[in-house]
């Protein structure tokens, strides 16, 4: 298939990597369906390239809006080829202190929307025996941090998904990728997030303390560039084998392999005990 014959979805395109990657895709010569709750915040992007590129709204916990973008991409473009699952918000609080309403409203978003985005798509993928699906994960969906607990746990699930998607979909040549960033300049630690004002007098002087104000006085100032990690969203949907993970950014690397070093050093150190669980033959 031509460059020119790719039709992509991109989820939460109003600002951040999903801005970046809309505006990379459709410059690189892809069709693209580009989609945000509020339109008005995307209408620039696809300005001038009607004929190639879609502006929908979609809110992901809305299954009607979900169908609706779909369905509308294949009428226009007859089929979909790559989806970018980037809709997602964030949550900071100690996970005693957090709210339950506000970590299952993350949930709908992060995971179960994501989830009802990917299976709205793959019925057109496997008829078609091509596909790739890239979920926008984090580094902390393999590392975590105080003040972070249940949005680690949203991201860990999409983890442990894809990678049961994966092997499902590998006989249809559908490819999962799961893209892990680090700290980046995309707004993710303000508009995009929620924080729980300390209840608990305990946590202001501890770590979740100091997370948040390490959090608050980084804000804009993050290592991260959204264009050059769109740039690399790119490279991998163009890749003949493309990888389940990608991480982005030298925070993530050196904290994904600082956690797997030391996880390995553990599962050494236990190993005698491990191995013990099992009947002896």
């Amino acid at each position: 298939m031509s460059l020119q014959e790719k039709v992509w979805i991109i989820t939460g395109c109003s600002t951040g990597f999903g801005r970046h990657i809309a505006k990379h895709a459709i410059n690189a010569g892809y069709k693209v369906a580009v989609t945000a709750r509020n339109l008005e915040a995307i209408r620039d992007i696809t300005e001038g390239h009607e004929e190639n590129t879609l502006t929908l709204p979609l809110d992901v916990t809305n299954k009607d809006q979900i169908n609706s973008v779909v369905s509308k991409t294949i009428e226009k473009f007859g089929h979909i080829d790559v989806l970018v699952n980037n809709a997602g918000i964030g949550y900071f609080a100690s996970v005693e202190e957090s709210i339950e309403e506000e970590t299952r409203k993350m949930f709908e978003i992060n995971f179960w929307g994501l989830m009802h985005m990917t299976n709205a798509v793959l019925p057109y993928m496997r008829n078609r025996k091509s596909g790739h699906i890239i979920n926008f994960s984090s580094i902390g969906g393999l590392v975590s941090f105080p003040t972070l607990g249940y949005y680690h746990a949203t991201k860990y699930a999409l983890e442990g998904i894809s990678e049961s998607l994966a092997q499902e979909v590998a006989s249809f040549n559908i490819h999962v990728t799961l893209i892990e960033p680090g700290s980046f300049r995309t707004d993710w630690g303000g508009r995009s997030s929620v924080k729980t004002e300390t209840l608990i007098s305990d946590y202001s002087e501890s770590s979740v303390g100091q997370m948040l104000n390490f959090l608050q006085q980084g804000g804009g100032q993050e290592a991260g560039d959204p264009a050059k990690a769109a740039e690399a969203v790119i490279m991998v949907a163009q890749a003949d084998k493309p990888p389940l993970r990608l991480l982005l950014g030298e925070g993530a690397y050196l904290g994904a392999t600082t956690k797997f070093t030391n996880l390995l050093a553990s599962i050494e150190e236990w190993k005698e005990t491990t191995l013990n669980a099992d009947f002896k033959n």
